[in-house]
């Protein structure tokens, strides 16, 4: 929940709170360690600068250091390495979390540099692909790199639970359904069968953060980035079906408002954000596909937004009566972590 002084203000004057306990509230809540992620300078300075440290090891490797060739690469990765675990260390002695979690992710991205160079060096690479390739293309033997990076990811993780750090591990799951298929296929370009890896491994993706959801219910927001690219994953690869049945697209349709309601429920903007894209170009279809010609359909719209609009103001007037209900029919730890969300 974030507090902020004019909530305090306006509970003084419905005389919840004294102005005396209000001023006091404000002078303890100053003095607390701000540990969390915030959109402030400070914390803006924090996340560009290890964008950029994280960048220059990943996005924007160019062709230069392949001139160290494998076993050079591979020593300056672990010294670079090295540096990141020691600047974690110290910056979590002093309380410093957010760049102590940005140091340990920068940890885990040097990962698949650092196995690209052990093959590298020990003749185990299959062709004459380079490193910088690897954020850039899909293909089957950056598997190896892959899973390296997860295991590196999930030991650091655990052993320094900052939320940030679930950011290269999730966009490690993406890559590596995209190879996996790579390597299903032989290295041929199936997009029906890509299409449809990426529909699984979201939907997994997105089942390991509602599980991860759970567990951490009452800590840090771990899951929000397998969240982000599991919803990325299983909506792209959806919303790229081809069909000419409009049962499928209605279908479609009804997979957009779940995930909408899913959203709403758990406090994840993501789905919300690509369920309305979906439903968006649903409607578009609707309106030059089916209903091209007809003066009807757009007010037939209108009167649908407005009722939406009507069960919105219904919803809010009986919210805490079915919140409680609906609540007390449901498993104790999902219970906990709805209410944890408001």
């Amino acid at each position: 929940m974030n507090l902020t002084k004019q909530d305090l203000k306006n509970a003084v004057n419905e005389n919840i709170i004294s102005f005396e306990q209000s001023e006091k509230l404000i002078e303890f809540l100053n003095k607390q360690p701000h540990s969390g992620p915030k959109f402030d300078f400070t914390h803006v300075l924090y996340y560009v600068g290890g964008m950029i440290a994280i960048g220059a090891m990943t996005l924007f490797m160019n062709l230069g250091w392949q001139s160290f060739g494998g076993i050079g690469i591979t020593v300056i990765a672990l010294l670079y390495t090295a540096i990141g675990i020691k600047l974690t260390h110290q910056f979590k002695a002093k309380g410093y979390a957010i760049p102590a979690g940005i140091c340990a992710t920068f940890v885990i991205a040097l990962t698949p540099l650092t196995i690209y160079g052990l093959q590298q060096s020990l003749g185990f690479w299959p062709d004459d692909s380079v490193y910088r390739d690897y954020h850039r293309y899909v293909q089957w033997h950056w598997l190896y790199m892959e899973l390296g990076t997860l295991v590196v990811g999930i030991i650091l993780a655990w052993k320094y639970k900052y939320p940030f750090l679930m950011m290269p591990i999730a966009v490690t799951l993406w890559y590596l359904s995209m190879d996996i298929t790579a390597m299903l296929t032989g290295g041929d370009f199936n997009w029906e069968l890509r299409k449809l890896v990426s529909m699984i491994s979201g939907l997994v993706m997105i089942g390991l953060a509602f599980w991860v959801d759970i567990r951490a219910r009452n800590k840090a927001d771990y899951a929000f980035w397998i969240y982000l690219f599991g919803v990325i994953a299983f909506w792209s690869g959806m919303s790229l079906q081809y069909s000419d049945s409009e049962l499928s697209k209605f279908l479609y349709l009804c997979i957009n408002l779940l995930m909408i309601v899913i959203g709403v429920t758990l406090v994840r903007r993501v789905f919300v954000i690509f369920g309305a894209i979906g439903i968006s170009g649903y409607l578009a279809h609707l309106a030059f596909s089916i209903f091209e010609d007809s003066w009807l359909f757009p007010i037939i719209l209108t009167a649908l937004g407005l009722l939406v609009i009507y069960f919105g103001i219904l919803w809010q007037k009986h919210e805490p009566i079915l919140t409680k209900k609906v609540r007390s029919k449901l498993p104790t730890a999902l219970a906990e972590l709805l209410a944890s969300k408001t």
